[in-house]
């Protein structure tokens, strides 16, 4: 079974090598002249890319691919460099260039003339590199997987008198460094316009330990959403108040994506940074501010407005998008096909990190491909999109950002339960109950998903009991003495026990909330 993978980027190289662990032939088309995707990074506008300055906001150990853990060497938070470094190991190890066409631009994607039979795909490409680059090429293959992500066409704003503003106005999509802005009043970089507020995230939580770590985690499903709720903002807040910074939106914080930032708490206090409320209008050479307030003699505008979804070269009728929402099951899957042999790989926006997800969408779709796993019906898949559709309307303000969201445990045991590679912590507490514990109170790392089931590596548990020390290899460059190690020690083992304490807290007050509702259903 041949399977066209669109994009090369993070979710297209673990779509090829699900596809050749599911004895499928993987053929994959990418644009660019390199691997990476969004995580390339160019000086020319060619395409979607981070800046020169990024470095990822989730831990290594929580965004490795399953079975191929990052070097322990690798800094807890990577810069695009070594993310770049990561996945050209990642393709080397599995063997995965010699499936990928560069320079090899899809212009067109539809459905083969006896697609209700076959469910086979036509795909039109260009050879940018070719003798002819204009000339369009077309092959046919039995399914597809789309990786092309949502960060590719920008969404643009529209104020008042945006048009007669004279200076320069970009989209984040085209920035690139800040030399350009260099000494220059720039609207973002040094006035921070903010439509609602935010909730701002550090990467780092109590005793330097990633944030990621410290709330990925399943014992956390035990805990009320309420106390969770309140529990985050508290910490949070910690670090700055939201109030005093004037950051503070009114919704809850978990009503929105949070903003995960280590430097701006500190671009607010030394006054490098002014937050303003959402922009009325632009006049030649400024804004006026909600609040009346106004900058005059701006020379730039950034709009970090955010990207549209959109699949531009698939017609409107095979995947529709309206209002930035599209009807995918699981995210995945368009449930009105006659053959399910189209599928959308990292087409989310998770709490967490993408690269396990789409690595578990991967897994599941070559399965369903190669016809081990089927699809429910068509009623049944429709049902599933409502479903998430409303669950995600009551829990976010309403915003076209707001239509991919997923939580990453609930999302991440959604698909493997398709795989069938969802652990089954019980079962493996008796047989090795260190390893069961430390995957219920530790980190939910992508590795838990290779313990058991389809695709499991022998490698896992190793790498689960691996992790906490990889996780501060590389900071631990200066050998400390046994007196200043002593106070650390102590400091964690206090946190354990806390920890501990917190649980069973929670675990009594859903027991007692639990009795107590079912005592009012009983009664008469």
């Amino acid at each position: 079974m041949r399977v066209a993978i669109i994009g090369a980027g993070a979710s297209g190289l673990t779509s090829i090598k699900c596809c050749k662990d599911e004895g499928l032939e993987p053929v994959c088309f990418e644009q660019e002249d390199a691997i990476g995707g969004l995580w390339y990074f160019t000086e020319e506008e060619r395409h979607s890319s981070v800046y020169r300055s990024t470095v990822i906001n989730t831990s290594k150990e929580m965004m490795c691919f399953s079975d191929f853990p990052i070097p322990k060497e690798y800094p807890p938070f990577m810069h695009h460099q070594l993310i770049m470094k990561y996945l050209h190991l990642y393709a080397k190890e599995f063997d995965l260039y010699k499936c990928i066409r560069f320079r090899t631009k899809v212009v067109d994607l539809k459905k083969a003339p006896d697609f209700e039979e076959s469910g086979k795909w036509e795909i039109l490409f260009q050879e940018l590199d070719g003798k002819n680059p204009d000339a369009v090429n077309k092959e046919v293959y039995d399914a597809v997987m789309l990786c092309v992500g949502h960060h590719s066409e920008p969404s643009w704003p529209s104020f008042p008198g945006m048009d007669e503003f004279s200076g320069l106005k970009i989209h984040s999509h085209s920035y690139k460094d800040f030399k350009p802005f260099e000494n220059k009043k720039v609207l973002v970089s040094f006035f921070l316009s903010t439509r609602r507020g935010a909730w701002v995230l550090s990467r780092m939580g109590k005793g330097g330990e990633p944030m990621d770590q410290q709330f990925i985690r399943r014992v956390g499903s035990l805990v009320p959403i309420s106390l969770r709720r309140s529990l985050f903002k508290k910490i949070v807040n910690e670090r700055f108040d939201h109030k005093v910074f004037a950051l503070q939106p009114q919704h809850p914080i978990t009503g929105q994506h949070p903003m995960v930032n280590d430097a701006l708490p500190h671009r607010i206090i030394v006054g490098s940074v002014v937050i303003k409320p959402n922009v009325r209008s632009f006049t030649k050479s400024g804004v006026i501010f909600d609040d009346d307030t106004q900058v005059n003699d701006l020379d730039a505008v950034i709009f970090c407005t955010g990207y549209k979804i959109g699949f531009r070269f698939i017609d409107q009728s095979i995947l529709p998008v309206n209002d930035n929402k599209v009807e995918l099951y699981k995210y995945v899957f368009p449930p009105n096909l006659a053959k399910p042999t189209l599928a959308v790989i990292g087409c989310v926006q998770p709490l967490g990190a993408i690269f396990p997800l789409s690595e578990l969408q991967g897994r599941w779709v070559t399965r369903v491909f190669n016809g081990k796993t089927p699809l429910p019906p068509k009623d049944f898949m429709m049902k599933d999109v409502e479903m998430k559709r409303e669950a995600m309307q009551r829990r976010y303000y309403a915003s076209k950002r707001h239509t991919i969201q997923v939580d990453y445990i609930s999302y991440a045991d959604e698909l493997a339960n398709q795989v069938g590679c969802r652990p089954n912590l019980i079962k493996l507490f008796f047989s090795n109950p260190t390893l069961a514990l430390s995957c219920f109170f530790g980190p939910c790392t992508p590795v838990q998903y290779r313990l058991m089931g389809p695709g499991a590596w022998k490698g896992a548990k190793k790498a689960i009991e691996d992790a906490p020390g990889n996780v501060i290899y590389a900071t631990k460059t200066r050998i400390l003495q046994k007196k200043e190690q002593q106070g650390t020690n102590t400091a964690a083992v206090c946190l354990k026990l806390l920890a501990l304490f917190v649980v069973l807290i929670s675990i009594i007050i859903r027991f007692s909330a639990e009795n107590l509702s079912s005592s009012e259903v009983n009664s008469p």
